[in-house]
């Protein structure tokens, strides 16, 4: 059975936010790197903030796609190394 789109929505919002709060910038940020360490983690908050903005304007599906799209976001700078996050955390792809 699909899953419900409110389930859904809800469980990608604090997945979200729970990977955005893991985290942590490991590059020096006066570098070509840091900022785009900078740029991915701001792009991925305003995807937070307006997938949040949409779930207040009863938007689900809106509100699912941003949460998704900044995820990606955030999720590939983990994977070029310039965010670290902990070891057991499942909320990146990570080899």
């Amino acid at each position: 059975m699909p899953a419900d789109l409110i389930e859904k929505t809800d469980r990608y919002e604090g997945m979200f936010a729970d990977a955005l709060a893991a985290a942590d910038v490991v590059v020096t940020a006066s570098t070509p790197l840091g900022e785009a360490a900078g740029e991915i983690r701001e792009m991925a908050l305003s995807y937070l903030e307006d997938g949040r903005h949409f779930r207040e304007n009863d938007d689900p599906v809106n509100a699912l796609a941003a949460f998704s799209y900044g995820y990606g976001w955030l999720d590939a700078g983990v994977r070029m190394g310039l965010f670290e996050v902990p070891d057991e955390t499942h909320l990146f792809t990570m080899e």
